[in-house]
This record gives C-alpha cells, structure tokens and sequence, in this order.
C-alpha cells in the first residue's frame, strides 16, 4: 500500500496535461496526453510532424527492456529525422516533470538543444535522465499495456528489436494548439552524419 501511495503522488505532483492523441502502432494504440504548456516548442514539433504523417510508418529502432523504447527516425537507423522547425530546438526542462515512472515521452537527443523528431517512452522509472532531456507527455489508461508489449520485445546488436514494431499514424484528438495545420510538404528525412541521437543507460 505504500508503494501505491508513493506512485499516486508522482502521478499528483505532474501538470495538468493539455492535448491529446492516439499513436496507432503495430502492437496496438498508446493514448498520449501532452504537457503543451511545460514544454510547448517539443508538444508544437510532435503534433505539426504527427499532423503531416511524418511519423507514418517510423519503427521503434531501438528498445532497452526496463528503461526506453526510441522511434520518430523515417530512416530507420537512429541519426535521421528533422524537426518542424527545419533544425535543432532547445530543451524544455519543468521541475515538475521527472522521469519517475514508465509510460512518458522524452525528446532523444545527441547533447544540449538538439531536438529534432526522435523521441522515447520510457519502460520504467530512469530518474538519471532529469534535466537532460525534455518530458512532453505521457501514455495514458489501458493503452499502457500496450507499452509492456514493446518491452517484452527480442532485441539484437544496437538494442534494435528483431521484429520492430511500427507507428501506423497518429490520430489528434485534442488539438493543444491553435494555430497547427499541415504545411504544403513535410520536411524530408534526413540521414546525417552526426552521432546517433541516443538516449544514455544508467552509468553503473
């Protein structure tokens, strides 16, 4: 019992979400409720790619049981993707928002301001990660166990699953913003030649 009271408070102590949408994937749908008020310029990227289909088709190119599951890259391989903004944005960081349970989406990045399209879920609590990369949301009702199905997944070298599951769309139904409507083209994938925008695992 204590331990549920615990987690009631993690939950208690979150923002008041404003937003919300269903990402369709392959091993079935997670609802996402959006911090668009804590982290506005992340929630802005994620519903204007969404809204385009960007993220159509993205597989979730990298999964570590008990901590994250990566996607958001069209490439596939971990250094693609580009943000609505044509490059990097910066962090978002909210004292009340920490990386304390499983079910929230974090921006991936390769360092400070780096923020393009990938993001992660996180399987478990990672508090090592607060105040390095931007909490916008987070997976909601029964569609968490959904989330456990990912965890559950056979992985292979680089932590890619063997048989990756995939976002089929993402469907908006609470627009947190006003002002979003697709643009005449969605920006283009972009394969870099960067470092590979990955999220740390816990330094032992």
């Amino acid at each position: 019992q204590i331990c549920t009271m615990a987690s009631l408070t993690v939950y208690a102590n979150e923002p008041v979400t404003r937003g919300k949408v269903v990402l369709h994937t392959s091993l079935g749908p997670l609802d996402v409720e959006l911090w668009a008020k804590e982290a506005p310029l992340a929630c802005r990227n994620f519903v204007q790619l969404g809204l385009e289909g960007y993220y159509d088709g993205c597989i979730f190119h990298r999964v570590i049981k008990d901590f994250m599951a990566q996607t958001g890259d069209p490439t596939g391989t971990g250094s693609g993707g580009d943000s609505a903004f044509g490059g990097d944005f910066k962090d978002e960081v909210h004292g009340r928002l920490r990386f304390s349970h499983r079910g929230l989406l974090g921006m991936a990045s390769s360092g400070p301001n780096t923020n393009r399209s990938q993001f992660f879920l996180t399987l478990d609590r990672c508090e090592w990660l607060d105040g390095k990369h931007t909490i916008f949301g987070k997976v909601t009702g029964n569609s968490i166990y959904n989330l456990n199905r990912i965890n559950e997944l056979e992985v292979g070298p680089g932590d890619r699953p063997v048989y990756p599951p995939r976002i089929l769309r993402m469907e908006i139904l609470l627009e947190p913003f006003d002002d979003i409507v697709p643009r005449a083209a969605a920006p283009p994938p972009r394969a870099e030649a960067e470092a590979n925008r990955r999220v740390k695992k816990k330094e032992k």
